[in-house]
């Protein structure tokens, strides 16, 4: 450069001015631009009060069948929006809810710069404090979207400006839902522990609803599980714990408060019978994962069109009653029926007993889940008509197995007369053959999740290890899961997510949300069609009908804790389980036992028109 003529280093250096003052005057324009559009939106927003949201709360949602008619109506309950002052809420729940959902909230203007910048590196979370929270739910605006944001970082700051930190949060804790139909925690406190809100409230129960709030929906342990329920708790306390808020000689009397939670049978919004109780909470737990919660459909006085067929339901209904009419008390049953071209749950009967939903709960799959193992030897170059080892007993991963029902040869037996029995150790030798890792791949493939309300499926408690137990169905799955993955095997491998959602309206009748159907490839069409033939068995009309029966044992008895019958059409695709509320012996007022080809037998034939 030091060569080059005085006149050459002039253009240069009139060049590089030129540049660096576009340089600024582009920086100062894309620091006007954003800041002048966040003056104005600061002086044309404004905030809504918590009494003007609660209004809107106080709206119906109708949840409608597949054919529009009307399934049942979301009804907000009388007492379940108690307004609560902020002086009036106990410390310890103060602090539960600000330790989990927003941190710094004392000190920040509104909203968490770290937790912004984390969700948006990481994609996962973070992003909204209790003030932002308040803000997207007193708006109404949900979505993920880029405006949606500028709008709730523009209200969060006015209102840090103009309110109280103390009125901000009387604010938001009075419009958040914590389930069971409840605003504020009043009535939270009623609906879960039977009790006013005042100072006896525990630490533990401080960290249970805190809990809730993030997915109430999903985190009520009577719609998921206690051991779900108490997952989140955990994370609640640990929180609590770490962030300094329970004094150090208070801490090792925190406890999941299970024997504390009341079911919500006396809290059912709208009183609706239990059976229509648990499509409520699978369908509003299924919103909720969509971007809908309660309150959001509320607002918006929406309509729900379920993928639930009317004349299917009363169905499923008639013949869980007609199966169980003569066994005794302590029976309980569920049906789910899916379509197997869309994933589509036609039929839902989670039980007429209690608010437990049978047709949401693992059960031991038993020989229902032999399907996926023979799956697994077709996928790695097995075939069903070789023979595979049967004896009676069967060492593998340091357990031993033992056959339900012995193969005609004692020694050898091929899969399709294991299923046909159903016998188990061949089963075994398969899973030994093949490994565990192609077992749970085969089942996943099929459709069955990776995970149910967070806690791993087809796992160990630790959620890792794959024991020898999958060989013979000892793994819990749901009844839903269980339709599922065989209507997988019905749509020639092409699987798809079973869902109860299919369109959601406004109040004018315009459609806000409808559900994009997605197939996928699951499993082999070859080897699904190959599943399909070794199922099959002639139905009392004549028809070809692939079918699995059987039974998970009671301990190590020849009584069964439960048993299965699963099977499907090309139009259906539906999963029969029976068992009791606790694992025990399974016998009838005859003293037969329970198997497969017995009461929910009936049922799905009953169900199923065979």
């Amino acid at each position: 450069m030091d060569d080059l003529p005085d006149e050459a280093k002039a253009r240069r250096r009139k060049r590089w001015r030129v540049v660096r003052r576009v340089a600024y005057w582009l920086a100062g324009i894309g620091i006007a631009i954003p800041v002048s559009a966040f003056g104005v939106a600061y002086l044309m927003l404004d905030v809504r009060s918590p009494q003007d949201v609660l209004a809107d709360l106080d709206k119906t949602v109708v949840l409608q069948y597949s054919d529009g008619t009307d399934l049942l109506k979301v009804v907000p309950s009388d007492g379940d929006r108690l307004y609560v002052r902020y002086q009036e809420i106990p410390q310890k729940l103060r602090d539960a809810i600000i330790a989990v959902e927003d941190p710094t909230f004392w000190d920040n203007q509104g909203f968490d710069p770290m937790g912004i910048a984390r969700a948006a590196v990481t994609g996962v979370g973070g992003g909204s404090g209790i003030t932002q929270q308040y803000i997207k739910k007193s708006t109404g605006d949900d979505d993920a979207t880029a405006g949606r944001k500028f709008t709730e970082l523009v209200l969060a700051t006015k209102i840090t400006q103009e309110q109280s930190k103390e009125q901000i949060f009387e604010s938001y804790i009075n419009i958040i839902s914590f389930g069971r139909s409840t605003s504020g925690p009043a009535a939270a406190m009623n609906a879960y522990f039977g009790r006013k809100l005042d100072d006896s409230i525990t630490w533990s129960e401080a960290a249970f609803l805190a809990g809730m709030i993030q997915s109430p929906s999903v985190h009520d342990p009577f719609a998921s599980s206690h051991e779900h329920a108490a997952k989140r708790w955990q994370y609640v306390a640990d929180k609590l714990t770490s962030r300094g808020y329970v004094p150090k000689d208070q801490v090792s009397a925190l406890a999941y408060p299970k024997d504390s939670i009341l079911p919500p049978s006396e809290t059912r919004a709208g009183r609706v019978t239990y059976p229509d109780y648990h499509v409520k909470q699978q369908v509003l737990t299924e919103l909720e994962q969509l971007g809908f919660p309660l309150d959001r459909l509320r607002r918006g006085s929406m309509k729900v069109e379920t993928t639930l067929d009317r004349q299917a339901q009363a169905n499923a209904a008639k013949a869980v009653d007609g199966g169980l009419k003569d066994m005794p008390e302590h029976y309980r049953a569920a049906l789910v029926a899916v379509d197997p071209a869309t994933g589509a749950v036609r039929a839902y009967q989670g039980g007429k007993w209690s608010a437990h939903d049978y047709a949401g709960t693992p059960y031991a799959a038993g020989p229902a889940f032999y399907p996926f193992i023979a799956t697994a030897a077709l996928q790695h170059g097995g075939t069903l008509d070789q023979p595979y080892e049967a004896p009676f007993k069967m060492e593998f991963g340091g357990e031993t197995f033992k056959n339900q029902n012995d193969c005609a040869d004692e020694k050898k037996c091929s899969a399709r007369e294991a299923i046909k029995l159903p016998a188990d150790t061949p089963f075994v030798d398969m899973t030994r053959r093949f490994g565990v890792d192609a077992v749970s791949k085969a089942a996943r493939d099929a459709g069955i999740p990776d995970e149910v309300d967070g806690q791993a499926t087809l796992r160990e408690p630790d959620g890792v290890k794959i024991g020898a137990g999958i060989a013979v169905g000892r793994y819990g799955l749901r009844p839903r899961d269980v339709a599922g993955a065989y209507a997988t095997f019905a749509g020639d491998g092409q699987k798809v997510e079973t869902h109860f959602v299919a369109k959601i309206r406004d109040e004018n009748g315009q459609v806000v949300w409808q559900r994009d159907v997605k197939r996928a490839p699951g499993v082999d069409p070859r080897v699904a069609k190959t599943i399909t033939g070794a199922l099959q068995e002639k139905a009392a009309d004549g028809r070809p009908i692939p079918v699995m029966r059987g039974a998970f044992r009671f301990n190590d008895t020849g009584d069964a804790a439960n048993a299965w019958n699963a099977g499907y059409t090309t139009q259906l695709a539906t999963a029969v389980w029976v068992g009791a509320d606790e694992e025990r012996r399974m016998r009838d007022a005859n003293d037969e036992h329970l198997s497969g080809q017995n009461v929910p037998a009936a049922i799905w034939n009953a169900f199923m028109g065979t």
